[in-house]
């Protein structure tokens, strides 16, 4: 995995994201351990208003395995400061013959070792394709 101060902050939050999601689907690996990889024991995300531990960050593992989406991530801007990075992003997925884009606006803290441990993400579904303007 990454460290954030050792990458391009564009190009860490789209591994980050795009890697998770790969780890999750790659095999049958227990989900805990792949979000173990990717987030700190303490980790709480803040979606959309709805707190996010990780007990409730594995079992949303279930249902992205379950619909078996393609990703792709574009990102807009990001910014870091220390430990911090600052995204916006549009998450394009296909999962079950549908398209789907998602923006995410994104404000996470990270530990050295790349892994996340706090994150705060709003969000809004836009139509198949469309990616926010960007800069």
């Amino acid at each position: 995995m990454n460290r954030l101060s050792d990458t391009d902050p564009k190009q860490f939050i789209a591994d980050f994201v795009l890697s998770f999601t790969e780890d999750l689907l790659r095999d049958d690996e227990d989900p805990a351990a792949v979000v173990d990889r990717y987030h700190t024991p303490e980790i709480v995300q803040i979606a959309d208003g709805h707190r996010i531990d990780r007990d409730k960050l594995i079992a949303h593992t279930r249902p992205v395995r379950k619909n078996r989406p393609t990703c792709r991530v574009e990102v807009h801007e990001a910014l870091t400061d220390g430990d911090t990075l600052a995204a916006r992003y549009t998450l394009h997925t296909r999962m079950r013959g549908k398209d789907l884009s998602i923006e995410a606006h994104f404000f996470g803290r990270f530990a050295e070792d790349g892994r996340m441990r706090r994150a705060h993400i709003l969000t809004r579904t836009v139509p198949a394709g469309e990616a926010a303007p960007t800069g």
